[in-house]
């Protein structure tokens, strides 16, 4: 297959998956989207939304669409790492003599939909770190590798709730982007009812599996991106910091800290994947605006008068957008 077959066809097992998702998902578009990036850049997602949203079944339907093993671990405040990573087991064999087994957990699967994981005390969140970072996972001093492709869909409720603990910042960084669920307009809220409370049938079909999303990852890193549009990510996440000198007045006073650079590689990958859904094997700046939200939302800490005034992140990222 030649490079433009190959762009095309990631622009139409785009529109596949979005058709498929469209039997069940009402509206979201955004937020399909921006899955889809996540996926092909190697990346784990949190999704953050009110209960009822359909979070929980956007994820597994996309795990039926993508032919992936889905594996779903239900963040509680009395969940422990063992809970997700797995543990040991005392056995015997025929002969009475006892040997250690390893149970793996749920964490060994390939679309992980770690729901509601800020219920879980941080000791339980992090468990998942190596796993997002690196594809394995250490239990008991032996490591064991995970299946690609291997993305972690985390839901979240908002932090103001009761019973929510805020993730670690090592943990939100490891979150290729986080991405926002709204809530449902007036015609979207007509359709979810006929779907929901009428004789309405569907059957999720598989439309591509493990081989050629592993293909179609392997693609991203090729697309080249112009030193202008290098240069423009790398001032926009440096603008994100209150002592740079680009940063703008409501970034002094109201962030503690900006991005990391894990903030700049998400930018460029995604903006790979955004032009390659677009029919497009090069980076333009339109791309770049269009994933910085998801990208840096997470990544920009709020100061204490950012957090007593209710700063929204998106809005200063819309801010250094405007002011490049």
């Amino acid at each position: 297959m030649n490079l433009s077959n190959e762009v095309d066809a990631i622009r139409q097992n785009f529109g596949l998956v979005v058709k498929e998702l469209a039997k069940i998902i009402v509206g979201q578009e955004t937020l399909i989207k921006h899955l889809f990036i996540c996926l092909l850049c190697g990346g784990h997602a949190l999704i953050e939304g009110v209960p009822g949203l359909g979070k929980t079944l956007i994820v597994r339907s996309l795990s039926k669409i993508l032919d992936l093993k889905y594996s779903r671990i239900q963040f509680t405040p009395d969940l422990m790492p063992a809970d997700i990573l797995g543990t040991n087991i005392v056995k015997e064999d025929g002969k009475g003599n006892r040997y250690f087994e390893f149970y793996k957990g749920p964490i060994f699967g390939q679309l992980i939909l770690a729901d509601e994981i800020n219920r879980a005390s941080p000791k339980t969140q992090s468990a998942l770190l190596e796993a997002m970072q690196e594809g394995k996972v250490t239990v008991f001093g032996s490591q064991y590798n995970l299946e690609p492709p291997f993305m972690v869909l985390a839901t979240q409720n908002p932090i103001e709730m009761e019973g929510t603990y805020p993730l670690p910042e090592a943990q939100i960084d490891r979150f290729f982007f986080k991405l926002k669920m709204n809530y449902p307009n007036q015609g979207e809220l007509q359709k979810i009812l006929d779907k929901t409370t009428e004789d309405y049938h569907y059957e999720l079909s598989r439309v591509i599996g493990a081989d050629v999303i592993l293909k179609m990852i392997s693609l991203v890193k090729k697309v080249p991106v112009a030193t202008h549009v290098k240069d423009f990510t790398t001032r926009l996440v440096l603008a994100s910091h209150p002592d740079n000198e680009h940063a703008t007045d409501r970034i002094k006073e109201y962030v503690l800290f900006g991005a990391s650079p894990r903030g700049m590689q998400s930018i460029i990958l995604a903006g790979k994947v955004s032009a390659l859904i677009d029919g497009r094997f090069n980076v333009s700046l339109e791309d770049i605006q269009d994933v910085a939200k998801p990208a840096l939302r997470h990544r920009m800490a709020l100061n204490i008068k950012g957090e007593t005034d209710g700063v929204d992140a998106d809005e200063l990222v819309e801010e250094i957008l405007n002011s490049k």
